[in-house]
């Protein structure tokens, strides 16, 4: 049984000093896919702006729009009620030799990318490379690695910024849920696994009472091939659940931000952000 999840994600930027147009785009639209169903969607923003809705890419739909009077604040309301169903945890299975097939590297080359900010220090790499020559299957083999990842790095708000790199994150053995994404991805993908970057929403409850609002956290998580993307939570140690939300996909987080753009004016701007997540039934 599925549930019924209406996100309510407010964001936006408040400027030192009036500003006199600004440029943007918000990834804040539920996906539709295998796992869930949107059965409502808008995003209001304020002041008034022209916007464009368009899928990127990687298949997120972005709201791109644009602001060309004055103003002092960025507001950006998205209201969304998600159908999620029982998350399928497994795919239908992939071998080692179908991972090193020169044609199947060439298809998801770019989920395979091994980029300064996810790629693994020569400790990750090594302990990478012995569960993939330990475990038959590259499924087993992945969630091996996120757990032992899981166990090195802790949940530790405020260690880290966006930039955070994978490197200095092991290093640090702490990190937010962005980062231990990021050092997840980078080891998998050193494995010879695509691995891509999620993002979205969870309910930080176990048992939600239906029709209570509760605090939500934007959250990521990631998927992995095993013959079709599976997702895995490797801050939780386990696949997402019918409480996650997802949002967007991409290589890393900076394909994927909630919000960003920029603005003409000077001054400094300060981002704010509020979640409230109910499920309805």
């Amino acid at each position: 049984m599925g549930r019924q999840i209406r996100v309510v994600h407010r964001t936006g930027y408040h400027y030192a000093e009036q500003v006199s147009a600004s440029h943007n785009e918000a990834r804040m639209t539920p996906r539709n896919n295998r796992e869930q169903f949107v059965l409502a969607a808008m995003v209001d923003i304020s002041p008034t702006a022209w916007t464009h809705t368009y899928a990127d890419y990687w298949g997120t739909t972005v709201t791109a729009f644009e602001i060309s009077h004055p103003h002092r604040e960025l507001d950006v309301v998205a209201t969304s009620t998600v159908d999620v169903g029982d998350r399928a945890g497994v795919g239908p299975g992939v071998s080692w030799a179908e991972l090193s097939d020169p044609n199947f590297r060439d298809q998801r080359c770019e989920m395979l990318e091994i980029c300064e900010h996810v790629a693994p220090v020569p400790a990750l790499r090594k302990l990478a490379r012995g569960f993939a020559d330990k475990h038959e299957s590259p499924r087993d083999a992945a969630v091996a690695v996120m757990k032992a990842i899981r166990e090195r790095i802790d949940y530790r708000p405020g260690v880290t910024q966006v930039h955070t790199s994978a490197e200095a994150v092991w290093e640090a053995r702490a990190g937010v849920c962005q980062d231990i994404v990021h050092t997840a991805v980078g080891a998998l993908r050193c494995m010879g696994i695509p691995a891509r970057y999620v993002s979205g929403y969870v309910i930080p409850a176990k048992s939600p009472e239906p029709g209570r609002a509760y605090v939500g956290e934007s959250h990521a998580w990631l998927q992995f091939w095993d013959g079709a993307w599976v997702g895995f939570d490797p801050t939780n140690g386990q696949p997402p659940g019918d409480l996650h939300v997802e949002v967007a996909v991409g290589r890393t987080y900076f394909d994927v931000p909630p919000l960003k753009g920029i603005y003409t004016g000077q001054g400094e701007s300060e981002m704010f952000v509020e979640v409230e997540m109910t499920v309805l039934a």
